[in-house]
């Protein structure tokens, strides 16, 4: 296992953006998903685009843009699509659920956003 792979910060859990470029809602809500990245240093954030890495994000079968995944090491929190508001996700983070056992496609995308956060990660 790579060093990146045991690094403190797997332990922080992922707020990922499953969006498409061609989604006028979703290029709208990429700056108020950064200004909400900015008020929750804890979490990291990712965009995925569900076209360019559909090898990560076709299991998810995504039809609502745009599809909200908060996962970390202990299991999924959730995911499903939310309003493309700063405050819905905001408030959203705040009241997150205990942990369930992640699917596989979200262990898949957690393992590829840890192997190269720079491809995906949104930073403050």
């Amino acid at each position: 296992m790579n060093a990146l792979l045991q690094s403190p910060a797997d332990d922080a859990l992922w707020v990922v953006c499953l969006c498409a470029e061609w989604c006028g809602a979703c290029r709208e809500y990429r700056p108020l998903f950064e200004q909400v990245a900015q008020a929750h240093p804890a979490l990291r954030f990712a965009w995925v685009d569900i076209e360019d890495h559909a090898e990560l994000a076709d299991d998810f079968d995504v039809e609502t843009f745009p599809t909200i995944l908060v996962a970390g090491g202990d299991g999924t929190r959730f995911i499903g699509p939310l309003l493309p508001h700063a405050e819905t996700l905001s408030r959203m983070l705040s009241a997150l659920q205990p942990a369930q056992p992640s699917a596989a496609e979200v262990n898949a995308l957690l393992s590829a956003l840890r192997a190269a956060p720079e491809r995906f990660e949104v930073r403050p």
